[in-house]
């Protein structure tokens, strides 16, 4: 009978598969939200003051960061993109929007764990 350990499956790799797989359709569906113009991001980018054209490019940030997490060599470096962008959300949320910004801390946890769960191959990466 083969179980997760016999597949070679740890606990640290469901783990981080449940993490990047949570984390990317976080950033999917955001980016769905900016990209596809619905009203609730429109007028949140006309509150921020920072134009439509910056909507746009939050969502391929978005985007391309949710797809990076997916694809295990460039999962860390997408963490870390995507970091900037909930770093943003934030400054965003206390500083212009004054909504629940409590989310964007929730949603940097798990980010910062993809990445330190991905130590190694980060460096790896950046060729340390």
């Amino acid at each position: 009978m083969d179980t997760v350990a016999n597949v070679g499956w740890s606990g640290k790799t469901i783990l981080l598969w449940v993490l990047r797989i949570l984390s990317a359709g976080i950033f999917l569906a955001a980016a769905f939200m900016k990209l596809s113009g619905q009203q609730q991001m429109v007028d949140e980018f006309a509150i921020i003051g920072l134009g439509q054209g910056f909507r746009y490019l939050t969502g391929i940030l978005e985007l391309a960061g949710g797809i990076a997490l997916l694809i295990p060599r460039f999962s860390p470096l997408g963490a870390l993109l995507l970091l900037a962008v909930d770093a943003g959300a934030f400054v965003a949320q206390v500083a212009a929007l004054h909504q629940d910004w409590i989310h964007t801390i929730v949603i940097g946890a798990l980010l910062v764990a993809v990445v330190a769960l991905q130590r190694p191959a980060l460096k790896a990466l950046i060729g340390r």
